[in-house]
């Protein structure tokens, strides 16, 4: 196998595995420099501290992956470093070099979870008061509009002239799902599970004399979300067309073209292209409304246990994401305003 010409020497060790990796394994070349730059910190490691590699302990491990983290390398990257070295040693192992694998057992540092995004109060109204235009007829595939458009002159078997006439049918359901994905913070499971009407199999429904949505979430639990006016108008709108789409015996809330229940891709499909005619600036998936919900309901309220019900949380642990989303919100409006957060020392 041929060396960089900059490269460090390794041991023998290192480079019969980086040519069991390239020959028996096939990996890439960009994976075997990866692989080698790897290989080369741990025998760095190891000679600081005079040790051969096959005298390597776990502890040497964990106190080289806490340097690694010291000198500013992520979780991620430490963990493929980590997994490197693992193999390095298995490898070591089958070939009853070692008796057992130092690099077993050790971790990395947890990577800490990106905050989810939500849309500013401006952009979420923005997009709940926006309307389709003409790319929201019946595609050329029959999906609701989601893969083409339609051309006036094109009538095989009526199709395109009956997706026309379905239009306002379709922006009334877009509506109503906008409505329940922000205003009620629905999951897109729950929201498409919901049925026309209440029953016995019926997995949620709206009660809009009670203005409440009942659905059923993660785990199966039933949960209750209150129905903003908005959303009931939007229901209201929705049942006034239901008819003309969906099949008499479907008992699904919202319904496709084709009569049948919308599925998420669907919603998806949609929401994207709402948010495209809604001229905003990012991409808009359900689960970006819901998160939308939560943020604004805390910035408003700060109660964290009712965002919680709201959301059907199990564990507060999980809706105290949202407090990171609020503070950062507030620190911007800080940076913004106050004169006394303009300049920031540097460092």
């Amino acid at each position: 196998m041929s060396e960089h010409p900059q490269s460090a020497p390794v041991q023998d060790d290192i480079r019969r595995h980086l040519l069991h990796l390239q020959v028996e394994r096939r990996l890439a070349a960009r994976s075997l420099t990866i692989y080698r730059a790897a290989l080369q910190r741990l025998e760095a490691f190891a000679r600081l501290g005079g040790l051969g590699l096959r005298a390597v302990q776990t502890h040497h491990v964990r106190r080289w992956a806490a340097q690694l983290h010291a000198q500013g390398l992520g979780p991620r990257s430490i963990a493929l470093e980590l997994s490197v070295w693992r193999g390095l040693y298995r490898w070591l192992g089958r070939e009853a070099q070692v008796a057992h694998n130092p690099v077993d057992g050790v971790r990395a540092p947890k990577a800490a979870k990106p905050l989810p995004k939500a849309l500013s109060v401006d952009h979420a109204v923005a997009l709940a008061n926006g309307t389709i235009g003409t790319l929201g007829t019946l595609g050329t595939n029959g999906t609701d509009g989601t893969a083409g458009v339609a051309g006036p002159q094109t009538t095989r078997s009526g199709r395109d002239a009956r997706g026309h006439a379905h239009l306002g049918a379709i922006t009334a359901r877009d509506q109503l799902s906008v409505e329940l994905l922000y205003g009620c913070g629905l999951r897109v499971a729950e929201l498409v599970g919901l049925d026309a009407r209440p029953g016995p199999t019926a997995r949620g429904w709206i009660d809009a004399a009670d203005a409440s949505v009942h659905v059923l979430g993660k785990g199966a639990k039933r949960r209750s979300v209150p129905v903003g006016g908005a959303a009931l108008r939007a229901l209201l709108a929705w049942l006034g067309q239901r008819a003309s789409l969906a099949n008499a015996d479907e008992p699904a809330l919202l319904v496709s073209q084709r009569g049948t229940r919308l599925t998420h891709g669907q919603v998806r499909a949609r929401l994207k292209l709402r948010a495209l005619r809604s001229d905003l600036p990012m991409h808009v998936h359900p689960h970006m409304l819901r998160h939308s919900f939560a943020t604004h309901l805390l910035q408003s309220s700060g109660d964290l246990r009712a965002v919680q019900e709201l959301l059907g949380h199990a564990h507060i642990a999980t809706t105290q994401v949202y407090t990171q989303l609020d503070f950062g919100h507030l620190s911007k409006v800080y940076d913004a305003a106050h004169p006394r957060a303009r300049r920031r020392p540097k460092d």
